[in-house]
């Protein structure tokens, strides 16, 4: 059972994430922050009053969308354009899970493979995948014959939490449990240094929860994904009652930080 401030935190995993673990890099201010757009699409705002979608306006463009996640449907708010909305599922490791194959170990990718890794990612659309999301936290891979032919890696980190994510298959290596492996790996690493995992997946992908589930997960909560950009339309800004002053978000350092299988068959991204 969790206790009322992790399921406060786990209900509003972006905000969370962009106050505690991922807070260095945070663009925005008190009432509303995002990722940059070449990390991930992910915002937030602290409330839901006027004066904080008006602050997360402020921050979103038609080249950078902003996607929220959260337990409500968002209603409607000036300035905004839905361009999607769905429930997703929030999933939780339970225990350390199946015990690991008899593959090798998985490699570790940093910056030299982004091009690769972003090839993968185009490749098997597993949802965001930018030039910089491999910052947010440790990514592994399956090479074969020196070709990368997996990856998984981390997102969003929460304080306790860690967001397991981009867990991409290339085609012709799929049905080898190369994207089960790297999970498995990352849980058991994760659980090792005193991290819970989490993912996310939506209600309708029957298979990813099945896979997920084998895995350890289980679900913990129905979740909504909103994806907005700017409202087409002119727009006039509202007048706005005096709130508190939007003070700059202070990146610091921090630990950094989720699951995407990317197949055809196996779609989890809330993003894709």
């Amino acid at each position: 059972m969790l206790d009322a401030a992790i399921e406060s935190a786990l209900d509003r995993p972006v905000w969370s994430a962009l106050t505690t673990g991922d807070r260095r890099f945070a663009e925005g201010g008190a009432l509303a922050l995002r990722f940059p757009r070449d990390i991930a699409p992910f915002g937030a705002t602290a409330d839901e009053s006027p004066e904080a979608l008006e602050a997360l306006r402020e921050l979103v463009s038609p080249e950078a969308p902003v996607a929220l996640v959260g337990v409500d449907k968002l209603e409607p708010y000036p300035g905004f354009e839905v361009m999607r909305e769905a429930p997703i599922i929030q999933m939780i490791a339970d225990g350390e899970g199946p015990p690991l194959s008899g593959m090798e170990e998985p490699v570790v990718l940093g910056p030299a493979d982004v091009p690769e890794m972003l090839r993968l990612a185009k490749q098997t659309n597993p949802g965001p995948f930018g030039p910089r999301t491999q910052e947010l936290g440790q990514y592994i891979g399956v090479r074969v014959d020196g070709g990368l032919a997996a990856m998984a890696g981390e997102r969003m980190r929460l304080d306790g939490w860690v967001e397991i994510s981009a867990v991409c298959v290339s085609p012709g290596h799929r049905g080898k449990g190369y994207g089960a492996f790297l999970v498995s790996w990352l849980v058991r690493r994760l659980r090792h240094e005193g991290a819970a995992p989490f993912l996310h997946v939506f209600t309708d992908n029957l298979s990813a929860i099945a896979l997920y589930q084998r895995l350890g997960f289980k679900a913990r909560k129905t979740l909504r994904l909103t994806v907005l950009s700017p409202a087409s339309a002119p727009y006039s800004r509202p007048r706005l009652s005096p709130g508190p002053a939007s003070a700059s978000a202070r990146p610091t350092s921090s630990p950094r930080s989720s699951i995407e299988v990317c197949s055809r068959t196996v779609r989890s991204s809330p993003f894709a």
